[in-house]
């Protein structure tokens, strides 16, 4: 067996005496591969002593955030995104005062009703306050104003014309005179101040009626940071007199502005300080004119000047709505959309024909 080895070595030792160009370049590829193998098994070691397996790092997907169409407000699923829009009439004659359910809504709409005396149009969504009232009836120039939100309408009785409009069938009418089980009388006021729902019951009545959802054009928002150079710190809105007049002062520390109306703050009864977001002084005109004795007329369609208030500051715009049912918009000078903060957004239909005016100061 040494003899056949020792015969091999000098057959080998012979072909590199004879050949000795391909003897080198064999042995360069067998040193080649001899530590390629060497490197891979290496790390395949270190690969298993740290416990991790050779795969590609892909990072986790970002989690979704969702939006209130209505506010803008960030809200915890898709499911409350697709929740139908209700508008509440609510009362602000002295008798009414402190309302309920205020402070939940996500738009409020604010203009005279009669007399001088301003009524709330509500609109809401991801929020549902268990008390809201009291409830008061409706006019045409609110219907203007909520019927690009597609919502539920919530009201006791209104004007012959406002009614008329709403009864047409092409409106979710929740009438307090046609479902009187989704409302109720409060003891603690007189009629027809005391007048009271609960979303527990709008949301139960919605349900039934196949009112699940509302389609509509969502004005646009941003998240919004205060001032570094406030100009509109203290606002006084003029709209029929002392009684109904109102005016905010800008808190920075909660990014929004502290409403007051007849010389005291406006508070919610249950809530408290009623704090929005954003102001709109939304200039027009108002006229009386005889329906089922004389009710107020206000202009909504067409165009006229706005000023935004948010984050401390003021900014000139141009309202404009097309019709009934198209959305009101704010553009600025160059015709832009007005981005508006996330929140509560109070708009107030200040009378310019009738001395209706707002001021500010920084």
């Amino acid at each position: 067996m040494r003899a056949i080895h020792t015969k091999f070595i000098d057959r080998i030792g012979a072909w590199v005496h004879t050949h000795p160009r391909r003897a080198k370049l064999l042995i360069i590829v067998g040193t080649v591969i001899i530590v390629t193998i060497i490197v891979l098994l290496s790390l395949l070691l270190t690969s298993q002593r740290a416990g991790a397996p050779v795969a590609t790092v892909t990072e986790p997907p970002k989690p979704v955030i969702y939006y209130s169409p209505l506010t803008g407000v960030k809200v915890k699923n898709k499911k409350v995104t697709q929740q139908p829009v209700t508008a509440i009439m609510i009362e602000n004659s002295p008798d009414a005062r402190p309302q309920s359910g205020l402070k939940g809504a996500g738009v409020v709409y604010e203009a005279i009703a009669e007399g001088g005396i301003t009524r709330f149009l509500a609109l809401y969504q991801e929020t549902k306050p268990q008390l809201i009232g009291p409830v008061r009836s409706l006019r045409l120039y609110y219907v203007d104003w909520l019927a690009p939100f597609n919502p539920s309408v919530a009201h006791v009785g209104g004007s012959a014309r406002a009614l008329q409009i709403i009864r047409n069938g092409s409106y979710r009418d929740i009438d307090q005179f046609f479902n009187p089980g989704t409302y109720w009388r409060a003891t603690d006021r007189w009629a027809p101040h005391n007048v009271y729902t609960s979303f527990k019951n709008i949301d139960a009545l919605n349900k039934s009626k196949g009112y699940t959802s509302s389609k509509f054009a969502a004005w646009p928002r941003t998240d919004g940071e205060p001032a570094t150079k406030p100009n509109a710190k203290k606002i006084n809105v003029t709209i029929s007199g002392p009684t109904f007049d109102s005016a905010y002062v800008y808190d920075k520390k909660i990014n929004a502005y502290k409403r007051s109306q007849g010389g005291a703050p406006h508070t919610d009864r249950e809530k408290g300080r009623i704090t929005p977001r954003v102001v709109i002084a939304l200039y027009t005109t108002e006229n009386t004119v005889l329906e089922d004795g004389y009710r107020e007329s206000i202009k909504t369609h067409g165009s006229g000047k706005a000023f935004i208030f948010q984050g401390g500051k003021v900014t000139k715009a141009t309202w404009k709505k097309k019709d009934r049912k198209s959305q009101l918009q704010f553009v600025d000078a160059e015709g832009n959309a007005i981005k508006l903060f996330r929140g509560q957004t109070w708009i107030t239909a200040v009378p310019t024909n009738h001395g209706g005016k707002v001021t500010w100061q920084q």
